[in-house]
């Protein structure tokens, strides 16, 4: 059995990750801070089920405060894997302070644990929004110009350059992980998929910033936990940075389309100005995820989009019965 210690456990990607490893018989402390960025009725619904578990166990603290936490874990972790973040480019722009705080000095607390406890193997939720405006497509790991254009973007780039220094000078084992457009079912509210299908199962429009052209790399959760899955069982090197994503993009549109598709309805488009922050592209190129992590996504867009929908649906049961 292997203990793992999971930030940002009780969200989206976090308790997809949690389900498999208990699933796989492994120990879980998760750290979260349930911040109110989206209701915490949310994150309770994912973490339902674990809070049954055994070899569950929660611990409700914010990383920048070391004394909420750090004395709560007892022992040591064979892994830790670090997704607790403040999220979303466009909120980054109006308070860039505190992304920057959580972000980047959470990050670095962690690392002091790591270093302090003896855990070796640290794996981290960075970004595809660190390659920013790089019109070179597939995005590689290879390209050393990053060219991030927000604040949420350059606190990911410090967080994989703090774990060099950490693997350099205390020999833990590194990896970041540019996750690209995670979509499925518990996905965050404020996300375009999610926010999309809800308007259109409401009959409302849909706010479409500028033309419809931005393309982005949708790689489907289950694909995502799959990656880091293999990225805690790594052993190969110190350091790596390796893109996790589908290694396709779709337009906007073409991406409203599929959600009309998987509901039946017609979207009336909202026509809006660009906004800050976006890039007009997300592009993974997969292969060094192949090598080391024998990576292979495997659900396409459409079964993706059917299988969240299926979900939105039980979730819109679940409340009326609620009410």
């Amino acid at each position: 059995m292997t203990r793992v210690l999971v930030t940002g456990g009780a969200g989206f990607i976090g308790s997809h990750l949690v389900d498999s490893l208990l699933a796989d018989g492994h120990a879980v402390t998760v750290i979260d801070n349930f911040d109110p960025f989206y209701p915490r009725a949310v994150k309770e619904r994912n973490i339902a089920a674990h809070r049954t578990n055994p070899r569950w166990s929660l611990v409700e603290a914010d990383l920048r405060q070391r004394d909420a936490w750090w004395s709560r874990l007892e022992g040591t972790f064979d892994a830790i894997v670090h997704l607790a973040a403040k999220a979303g480019v466009r909120p980054s722009i109006e308070d860039p302070l505190t992304y920057q705080d959580v972000n980047v000095a959470g990050t670095q607390n962690l690392l002091e644990f790591a270093r302090e406890r003896g855990i070796r193997q640290f794996v981290f939720a960075s970004s595809s929004s660190v390659y920013g405006v790089n019109p070179r497509v597939p995005w590689s790991e290879d390209d050393h110009v990053l060219q991030p254009i927000s604040p949420y973007a350059s606190t990911k780039v410090s967080g994989e350059l703090l774990g060099h220094v950490y693997s350099h000078l205390y020999g833990i084992r590194f990896l970041a992980l540019r996750f690209f457009t995670v979509y499925g079912p518990r996905q965050r509210p404020d996300l375009a998929i999610h926010k999309f299908a809800k308007l259109l199962m409401a009959g409302e429009s849909l706010p479409v910033f500028g033309d419809g052209s931005t393309r982005r790399d949708y790689t489907f959760v289950d694909d995502i936990v799959r990656g880091i899955r293999a990225a805690i069982d790594y052993r190969a090197s110190g350091y790596e940075v390796i893109n996790l994503g589908n290694n396709q993009t779709l337009s906007l549109l073409d991406m409203i389309a599929g959600l009309e598709q998987a509901l039946g309805r017609q979207a009336e488009r909202r026509w809006l100005p660009e906004q800050p922050g976006d890039v007009p592209q997300t592009w993974a190129s997969v292969e060094k995820a192949r090598r080391l992590l024998g990576f292979a996504p495997a659900t396409a867009y459409t079964e993706g989009v059917a299988r969240f929908i299926a979900w939105l649906e039980t979730e819109r049961q679940n409340a009326e019965a609620r009410t």
